[in-house]
């Protein structure tokens, strides 16, 4: 474990975890032994990164958030306040079935909002947003925004968080950063 985060001292960090420099672990948050937290991370208060989660760097979780075992987030994710994960999809509490975690892919720089569920088992793309609220029983495609309950497709956001707006030829452009994004048989990629 690195010295070079910083937790409150009402944080409670397991020996045996991986935590990245930089990071930042905010109040009453548990850090359980077997995680690995990356670079420049920070996790808000009433936080907690079960056993064998994986964060990249640079991942921000709001307050009143649990990360279990399952899921891994790449650099860059956004995990909104009181968001939540699954990791089973039949549970019982007189059923063990901590052999059975269904692992839930959460891809760079993807923000989840506030209040929403992913049911474990989906992928969410790279650069996707779901809405607070929603409920993703299904993968989200690459820079997809998805909103409800359950979610739906209804448009698609640039790697700056600003809903696209296709012309007639697929084209559209980020209107805070300029980079520009193709539309193509439902794949959105960047192409500048």
């Amino acid at each position: 474990m690195s010295n070079k985060f910083y937790a409150h001292e009402t944080a409670v960090v397991d020996p045996g975890c991986t935590i990245g420099d930089e990071t930042k672990i905010w109040h009453f948050s548990h850090i359980m032994t077997g995680c690995s937290i990356g670079f420049k991370c920070n996790i808000g208060q009433n936080v907690v990164i079960s056993d064998g989660v994986k964060l990249g760097n640079n991942v921000k979780i709001q307050n009143n958030v649990s990360v279990y075992t399952g899921v891994i987030c790449e650099d860059d994710v956004f995990l909104g306040p009181s968001m939540v994960f699954t990791n089973i999809l039949n549970p019982r509490s007189a059923v063990v079935r901590k052999s059975q975690y269904i692992e839930t892919l959460v891809k760079k720089g993807a923000s989840i909002g506030a209040n929403a569920t992913i049911l474990c088992g989906n992928e969410i793309g790279k650069y996707a947003l779901i809405g607070a609220g929603s409920v993703v029983t299904k993968p989200v495609k690459n820079y997809a925004l998805v909103v409800g309950n359950p979610s739906r497709q209804i448009g698609w956001v640039s790697e700056y968080g600003h809903r696209l707006k296709f012309n007639g030829e697929g084209n559209a452009e980020c209107p805070e950063s300029k980079q520009k994004y193709k539309l193509k048989d439902e794949t959105v990629i960047r192409i500048l």
